[in-house]
C-alpha cells in the first residue's frame, strides 16, 4: 500500500513523495481511511511509529477541501499535546506537510511570548497545536474562540493524565463546538482513559497497532546495578567509550539534571540540559545543538521524553529509574528511530529495585544484567524478629499532669 490509495489530496500526496515518504506506516493506514471518512478514532500505538501523520494528514485532507480563510480569532482543527517538545515536533512536521499551500498552522505553549501568540491568534488559524495550560491562559484573556474548532486531536493522551491536565482538558472541551471530530492517540490506555474516550469520543473506532511496552526491536537494553553515589563517576566512564555519538540521558528531576549536566562539563564532555527551569528558548537551542552536533550529551527529565525526535541518537541512559514503568519505553523510545539501532543503558541503585521490576513486568522480559549484583540478591534473606509487647509500668504516671 502506498498513500495515493488512502484516498489523500494529489498535492498532499506529492508533498510526502517530495519528503521520501511512499509507505504509510501500521498506525497510518488503519487510522487514516477512518479518519477520512468522518469516524472518530482511537489509536493506540507507541512513540515513534509515525501518528503525527496518522491524525495529521486527514485533517489537512478536509481543511484543504474548506478554501477559506479561518475567521479571525477562530481555529478550525485544534491538536493537544501534553509538552511543549512535543507540541513543537507535531508543528514542524505538519508545516512540512502545509508548506507552499494556503493553510497556516499555529504553535502555542508557555515558555514563549503570549502577546506574540495572541496577534497570530487574531488572524485566524486553520491548525492550531496547544499544550492544554497556555490554550487555557488564552481562552482566558478571549484570545481565541474555539466554538468553530470542528476537529480535535488529543496526542499522547495518557501523558496529558499523568501530567494532571484533565481538568483543563474538561474546561476546553466545554468550548469546542459540539459537531466535531476527535481523534485520541496514546502510547497507553490507563483505565482513566475510558472516562476521557467517553467525554471525548463518539462511537470511535479502535486502532492498535503495538502493546503497550513494547520495545523497538533495534534496542539493545542492559542494566548496571550500582549505588546512586556512584552513578555519576560510571555515566563518565561510559560515554568516555563514545564520545563522538549523540546520547540522550534522563534523570528524574530538574535539578538533578542540572547537576549532573554541569559534572559532565567538568569531565569535558560537551553536554546541555533541557527541564522545566529552561525557558522554551533554551530548551529549544539545546535540541538544535544536539540535532547539530555542537554537544554530544543532553540530559533531560521526562517533560521532554516524547518530544525529542532525533534521528542519530545512539545511546539513552536512564542515570534514574522512572517512577512510571511506560516512561522507560518513551525514553528509550529516543534511539533507534527510523530503522537505526541504539543502545539503552540503565542504572539501578538500591531504592529503585522496585521501578525495574514494574518496568520488566511491563515488558515482560528481563533486562540483562551488565555489571554488578540485583540488590535483592545481595543481601541475604532475614525473617523479621518478633515484636514483642512492651508493659506500662504500673501507676508510674498515674497523678502526674502532662508536661
Amino acid at each position: 500500500m502506498d498513500f495515493d490509495m488512502l484516498g489523500l489530496a494529489p498535492r498532499l500526496t506529492a508533498k510526502l513523495t517530495e519528503l521520501g515518504l511512499t509507505e504509510p506506516t501500521s498506525i497510518q493506514a488503519q487510522a487514516i481511511p477512518h479518519a477520512m471518512n468522518g469516524r472518530d478514532v482511537m489509536g493506540l500505538a507507541q512513540t515513534g511509529t509515525g501518528k503525527t501523520a496518522a491524525f495529521g494528514l486527514p485533517l489537512l485532507d478536509a481543511l484543504l477541501k474548506v478554501g477559506t480563510k479561518p475567521p479571525a480569532r477562530t481555529v478550525r482543527a485544534l491538536v493537544l499535546a501534553p509538552t511543549r517538545e512535543l507540541a513543537k515536533q507535531i508543528t514542524d512536521n505538519l508545516a512540512s506537510f502545509t508548506k507552499g499551500s494556503h493553510l497556516k498552522v499555529g504553535l502555542v505553549v508557555g515558555g514563549m511570548s503570549i502577546n506574540a501568540q495572541i496577534n497570530r491568534l487574531a488572524r485566524g488559524t486553520d491548525l492550531l497545536v496547544a499544550t492544554p495550560g497556555r490554550l487555557i491562559d488564552l481562552l482566558d484573556r478571549k484570545a481565541v474562540d474555539l466554538s468553530q474548532t470542528r476537529f480535535l486531536v488529543l496526542d499522547e493522551a495518557d501523558q496529558m493524565l499523568d501530567l494532571g491536565f484533565i481538568h483543563a482538558l474538561r474546561r476546553i472541551a466545554k468550548v469546542l463546538s459540539p459537531e466535531r471530530q476527535t481523534m485520541l492517540f496514546s502510547a497507553t490506555m490507563p483505565k482513566q482513559m475510558a472516562e476521557l474516550s467517553e467525554s471525548y469520543l463518539t462511537d470511535p473506532v479502535r486502532v492498535e497497532v503495538a502493546r503497550s511496552g513494547k520495545v523497538a526491536d533495534k534496542v539493545t537494553q542492559e542494566v548496571h546495578f550500582v549505588a546512586q553515589g556512584d552513578k555519576t563517576a560510571l555515566l563518565i566512564d561510559k560515554l568516555d567509550v563514545h564520545r563522538d555519538a549523540l546520547a540522550l540521558v534522563f534523570s528524574r528531576t530538574k535539578h538533578g539534571a542540572e547537576r549532573l549536566m554541569k559534572n559532565l562539563d567538568r569531565a569535558g564532555f560537551a553536554a546541555g540540559s533541557i527541564h522545566g527551569n529552561k525557558s522554551q528558548g533554551q530548551r529549544d537551542r539545546a535540541i538544535k545543538a544536539l540535532r547539530e552536533g555542537k554537544i554530544r550529551v543532553l540530559v533531560a527529565t521526562d517533560v521532554a521524553a516524547r518530544g525529542i525526535d532525533i534521528t542519530g541518537v545512539e545511546y539513552v541512559y536512564n542515570y534514574d529509574l522512572p517512577n512510571v514503568a511506560e516512561n522507560y519505553v518513551h525514553r528509550i523510545g529516543r534511539t533507534a528511530r527510523a530503522g537505526a539501532s541504539g543502545t539503552a543503558i540503565a542504572f539501578c541503585a538500591e531504592a529503585e529495585m522496585g521501578e525495574l521490576k514494574s518496568i520488566e513486568k511491563l515488558m515482560k522480559a528481563a533486562i540483562p544484567v551488565a555489571s554488578g549484583t540485583p540488590w535483592e540478591s545481595a543481601k541475604p534473606d532475614r525473617k523479621p524478629r518478633p515484636q514483642q509487647r512492651r508493659r506500662r509500668p504500673a501507676n508510674r504516671n498515674r497523678g502526674r499532669k502532662a508536661a
